[in-house]
């Protein structure tokens, strides 16, 4: 195990967490850490805004046309990074999720900085001055991605799984707290289903905080939540 900034040990996420619907696993994401670990740096930040997409039913998923060369990962096995490229200039951090076969995956929206703030800083080529401008660092799926260094030809298909992989995905114990649950965003199909999830008040989401309480009953019959 590693150790956490907290001093807390930070235990990688096994496999079959990934391996069910991804709006589970989206929501249960919320307050795990994205750890970045080789050359004797590590960089962990704290996952606070996330995106389900729903694989064969789900228009708005890459994987809804069925298994090519490009989109393989979100096929399975679970628990691995699918990495694309968006808009000519960034990429964005995916998981698969669902059994292995069966096409899903949650983006990674907004994190919360925890260590490494000084080189997540000089990969996104900005100054950090105080407190106020840490959202300009990982909020956002281009950002995060930058500042974590990720690409598709460093990270792609790698093991979210594993210590042995520079990146991966653990719990430290950190309650997420109060969850919200919205549209996606950024989007055109699709655009209605609730699939987005963040943390209640967390000032790293990227995106509306908006939550809708008559739409409550409708989120839970499509969560499954109590």
């Amino acid at each position: 195990m590693k150790e956490s900034p907290e001093g807390e040990a930070i235990r990688p996420l096994e496999r079959p967490f990934y391996a069910r619907n991804p709006r589970r696993v989206a929501r249960e994401l919320l307050g795990k850490v994205l750890v970045r670990q080789e050359a004797g740096k590590r960089l962990t930040a704290r996952i606070v805004e996330v995106e389900a997409y729903l694989g064969a039913n789900d228009p708005a998923s890459h994987s809804y046309s069925g298994k090519t060369l490009r989109n393989d990962v979100l096929f399975g096995p679970p628990g691995y990074a699918y990495i694309y490229f968006i808009y000519g200039n960034h990429y964005c951090l995916n998981v698969s999720c669902n059994p292995d076969g069966k096409a899903g995956g949650v983006l990674f929206r907004a994190l919360e900085p925890i260590s490494g703030i000084d080189e997540m800083a000089l990969a996104r080529d900005i100054e950090v001055h105080g407190p106020k401008d840490l959202p300009k660092l990982t909020s956002g799926p281009g950002r995060l991605a930058e500042a974590f260094g990720i690409t598709r030809e460093r990270d792609n298909g790698g093991d979210l799984t594993s210590t042995d992989s520079s990146l991966w995905i653990g719990d430290d114990g950190h309650p997420a707290g109060k969850i919200q649950i919205t549209p996606r965003i950024g989007i055109t199909k699709a655009a209605d289903e609730l699939l987005r999830y963040f943390i209640r008040g967390n000032r790293f989401v990227s995106g509306p905080r908006l939550f809708v309480k008559p739409l409550i009953r409708r989120i839970r019959r499509k969560t499954g939540a109590a």
